[in-house]
């Protein structure tokens, strides 16, 4: 798309399937930005909403979403408005407050009219809508060449229907409700005959319903919805564990995180669960929940929880190729929408991605550590051998050890955290032949053995369990042997179909630190060239170094910079002592949040050197918020401060705080029966710890 929301500005808000992205004026304008619009289920339901004063477009005062993700205002005021050429209302003389929130299938809107001028003041006020019941799929740039029917709009007396009837046979309605009866009501307008007196005004509430066929959803009072809502997230902020620091722009970053998190976070039957990010996934996926989870473990398992509770639910258990799914593997993501369910899209239910089987089980052996809920283990035990077994039997595609893949026959070409088509090549260039194992993966497998063996062991399994951890000894063997390339100085990106290394210096190499599977010299092998100015661009380490044929500070994959990619590499080195790798990503990161509205750290953004006095060049059409880049802040803390949980105790291993941080206080840190209270103090090369509340049996371990 040539238009991106970096050039409009633009605000989000989301609720459970439904979110919408607007401009600072609170319409809807698709010319500007094609992505705009209110979304529900796969569909943009709502692709153009204007509010006109006298048939002039208001002037933005100010905007704003507030901090815990509620509720979008904006304030507004008149421009010179003629009749027959004669001011009748003074520039700046009536205000326009507009509020806006997202409460389940409904969008709930208020408008406040009010005049500050000396006289009484008589003026129209209209709004505008459209409807286009574009999938996701076509606003991102899917050609039709059929759509659906569009019915006439009905038109009652505060009410408007816009309906529209899918080829997949569903019908879909938008429901636009007025508090007040409009003077006139059109099929895509409402007008309203306003006479205020001075310091008067006028309210209005509006209420867009998202109705799909068959679905049991009905609509709510403004001001008992958006209390629901506020109440859902003081919920979630009392239940999560806390977090303080004596850095105000830190804390913003910190209070943005959680409240995104908490806001891209769905309910399923199975737990909740945090959908990848706005706009383009704002659904399930597999890899980007399971990361999100372990990021913010530490802070709240629960999350954790409801993600392996889903993903076993959804786990494969037959063969189907236009899914890509085997028995045992982990759905990549599952999708609603017209083109998924006429079959133009194979992304219903879609388990092409070979990295999120044994991110599940890494994802479930260190849930059980955290939590300690061997009662929850046991009940998907079977989904986590199953997902060990598809490793072997399926994933590991020539019985070479190694786990591979070939392009889907509808899907995905590659199916890495990497997944552009052209993410994966040779030294020179050229694109790599498949099946193809990635090396990242190989380190996944790796630590999935690894857990896989201790919960097996903790199971009674010890037979099982040993044979894990022999399968998981041969794949760090195999890793060594077949991808560590001296010529560059780093492991290869991957094997191609023949066994051909494509020696390319890639970030991937810096997830086998977080699957801690290379020898210590190798690690610091790999510290030094991440930091290097090829690999490092000031704002964090791109994707691709800099020396590779297919780089480009511009691509998706081939050399910007993701957060949660450097948050992995970050957490990987403190596992080997590195921590000044650990606290310089760290220092990377939050200042690069410093310079994106909201202090919402975006998807990923381009891997240009970073410029004296100047932030991170924006990726056009980078998810904003994403789970996994809102994640990274909590991750990162975890990573410093060497926080791990082990049968009763908490262990701080060389705790350090980066230099913007003087002074720490994490409360409610709940850990199986209990909880703590701790407050840090920085002193640069050493961290003091205070425990300033326990509740239950918890022991504080701090390792200097």
């Amino acid at each position: 798309m040539e238009n991106s929301r970096f050039q409009v500005e633009t605000y989000t808000l989301k609720n459970q399937d439904c979110f919408a992205i607007f401009n600072a004026l609170g319409n809807i304008d698709v010319e500007s930005n094609p992505e705009e619009g209110f979304y529900y289920k796969g569909t943009r339901f709502l692709s153009k909403l204007t509010l006109l004063l006298s048939n002039y477009r208001p002037i933005l005062l100010s905007a704003s979403i507030k901090e815990d993700n509620t509720l979008f205002t904006s304030d507004l005021t008149n421009p010179d408005i003629y009749e027959d050429g004669e001011l009748i209302i003074p520039k700046g003389t009536i205000h326009i407050f507009r509020s806006r929130f997202i409460y389940e299938n409904c969008c709930y809107e208020k408008l406040i009219v009010r005049n500050y001028h000396l006289s009484p003041t008589s003026i129209e006020l209209t709004l505008c809508f459209q409807s286009d019941f574009s999938d996701i799929f076509e606003v991102r740039g899917f050609k039709r060449t059929k759509k659906g029917k569009l019915f006439e709009p009905t038109v009652e007396k505060n009410r408007l229907i816009i309906g529209y009837e899918g080829l997949d046979g569903k019908k879909r309605k938008l429901e636009i409700s007025f508090s007040k009866t409009p003077e006139i009501l059109f099929r895509d307008c409402a007008k309203y005959r306003i006479k205020l007196y001075p310091r008067k005004d006028f309210q209005l509430f509006i209420t867009f319903r998202f109705i799909i066929e068959k679905e049991d959803n009905s609509k709510l009072p403004y001001s008992k919805a958006l209390y629901l809502l506020r109440k859902y997230y003081k919920e979630w902020e009392n239940e999560s564990c806390m977090i303080y620091t004596s850095n105000t722009l830190f804390n913003q970053w910190l209070k943005r995180s959680l409240s995104d998190i908490a806001m891209l976070t769905s309910r399923t039957p199975f737990g909740s669960y945090p959908y990848a990010g706005i706009p383009w996934f704002n659904t399930i996926f597999g890899r980007d929940g399971i990361i999100t989870s372990l990021e913010c473990l530490w802070i709240r398992p629960e999350l954790a929880k409801g993600t392996l509770a889903f993903l076993a639910a959804t786990q494969a258990k037959d063969f189907n190729p236009l899914q890509d799914a085997q028995p045992g593997k982990i759905v990549h993501e599952i999708r609603t929408g017209e083109l998924v369910e006429i079959g133009e899209i194979p992304y219903g239910r879609y388990y092409g991605s070979v990295d999120a089987t044994p991110l599940f089980v890494i994802l479930a052996g260190q849930y059980y550590e955290r939590t300690g809920d061997l009662e929850f283990i046991r009940k998907i035990s079977k989904n986590i051998f199953m997902a060990i077994e598809w490793l072997d039997r399926y994933g590991d595609m020539d019985g070479d050890g190694l786990v591979e893949y070939v392009p889907s026959e509808v899907g995905l070409i590659n199916k890495g955290w990497k997944d552009s088509e052209d993410s994966v090549f040779y030294e020179d260039g050229s694109l790599a032949k498949p099946p193809i194992a990635l090396i990242e993966v190989q380190g996944y497998a790796f630590r999935a053995k690894k857990e896989a063996a201790k919960l097996a062991r903790i199971l009674g399994e010890k037979e099982l369990a040993n044979s894990l951890e022999d399968s998981a000894e041969k794949i760090k063997h195999t890793i060594e042997e077949k991808y560590w390339c001296d010529d560059i100085k780093c492991y290869a990106l991957a094997l191609d179909g023949d066994k051909r290394p494509c020696k390319v210096r890639t970030s991937n190499a810096g997830h086998l630190l977080f699957a801690k599977v290379v020898p210590v010299h190798r690690a610091r092998i790999l510290y030094q060239l991440f930091f290097e100015d090829h690999f490092f661009s000031g704002w964090g380490i791109r994707t691709l170094s800099c020396l590779e044929k297919r780089y480009n500070p511009l691509s998706y994959h081939n050399g910007s910079v993701w957060p949660h990619d450097n948050t992995l590499i970050a957490y990987g080195l403190s596992l080997y002592g590195l921590k000044e790798g650990t606290l310089r990503i760290f220092k990377s990161l939050f200042e690069a949040s410093t310079f994106f509205k909201l202090h919402r750290i975006p998807e990923l953004f381009c891997g240009f050197k970073r410029r004296h006095n100047e932030g991170p060049t924006h990726y056009p059409v980078a998810c904003l918020p994403q789970a996994w880049a809102a994640g990274v802040v909590f991750l990162l803390l975890q990573a410093s401060l060497g926080l791990s949980f082990e049968d009763n105790k908490i262990y701080l291993h060389h705790p350090l705080l980066p230099s913007f941080i003087e002074e720490l206080w994490i409360k409610n840190l709940k850990f199986r029966e209990g909880s703590v209270d701790l407050h840090m103090k920085n002193y640069g090369e050493d961290v003091i710890v205070n425990v300033t509340n326990k509740k239950g049996n918890i022991k504080i371990l701090i390792e200097k």
